[in-house]
């Protein structure tokens, strides 16, 4: 099996040799991919029980709780 450098190679030199039509589609297909991994991976997400309510809780924390993660930690 390719290695994901070997397979950016290989897509990079192919792509030179497309017409704008042709670039046209492999950016709709590469585009419809992303897509496609963006919502699986939302979906494993909100699969996991009480996640979403969890993040709304977080999100409406007041930020005067939070802290600076500079002053918890000085090391990174």
């Amino acid at each position: 099996m390719a290695s994901v450098a070997e397979l950016q190679n290989k897509l990079t030199l192919l792509m030179g040799q497309l017409s704008l039509e042709q670039l046209q589609v492999l950016t709709d297909c590469a585009t419809y991919l992303a897509d496609q991994e963006s919502e699986a991976a939302t979906q494993e997400m909100l699969s996991i029980p009480g996640l979403l309510e969890r993040v709304r809780q977080l999100e409406a924390t007041p930020h005067a709780t939070a802290q600076n993660w500079r002053s918890l930690r000085s090391d990174v």
